[in-house]
């Protein structure tokens, strides 16, 4: 009888569990300004090291949580301030097995070391115009630089 008093205990904890998992997931998620967004947190290994998980935009800052962490604060922040997208490509060997067909990856650079980030296809219009956006009145950085012509 303790065996099976074992086995309930052990299920009941590994469902509480899940449970606050979802929880977390739909309070995040009922707040607006999040997608679906992996990281690559390794590179030792050629197309192996993506974290699944979802992004917040909060301000300047893109904040990007674990899918399958307890943890309420975010594993990464990316200010917009010093982000910058380097390159974008389709995922390429094993990466096509961790991610959807349809995502693209963006190398980026920011102030601390380069970080390479998946997303749907779809997600990425959003995210550029989010990253070459100002507040108004002030002058985005990345278009202060160019020259435009005289209106």
């Amino acid at each position: 009888m303790e065996i099976v008093e074992g086995i309930g205990i052990g299920v009941a904890i590994v469902g509480v569990a899940l449970l606050i998992l979802f929880i977390r997931r739909a309070l995040f998620m009922r707040s607006g300004g999040i997608i679906r967004l992996s990281v690559r947190v390794n590179t030792i290994l050629d197309g192996r090291g993506w974290s699944p998980g979802f992004g917040r935009f909060v301000g300047d800052e893109l904040r990007w949580y674990r899918m399958f962490s307890f943890a309420l604060r975010p594993k990464r922040v990316l200010s917009r301030k010093g982000l910058a997208v380097e390159r974008r490509r389709l995922p390429e060997g094993q990466e096509r097995m961790s991610m959807p067909a349809e995502w693209v990856i963006l190398r980026c650079t920011s102030h601390h070391a380069p970080i390479e980030i998946a997303m749907a296809r779809s997600t990425v219009t959003g995210f550029l115009s989010w990253l070459e956006a100002a507040p108004p009145g002030a002058v985005s950085p990345r278009l202060a630089s160019q020259d435009w012509p005289a209106a």
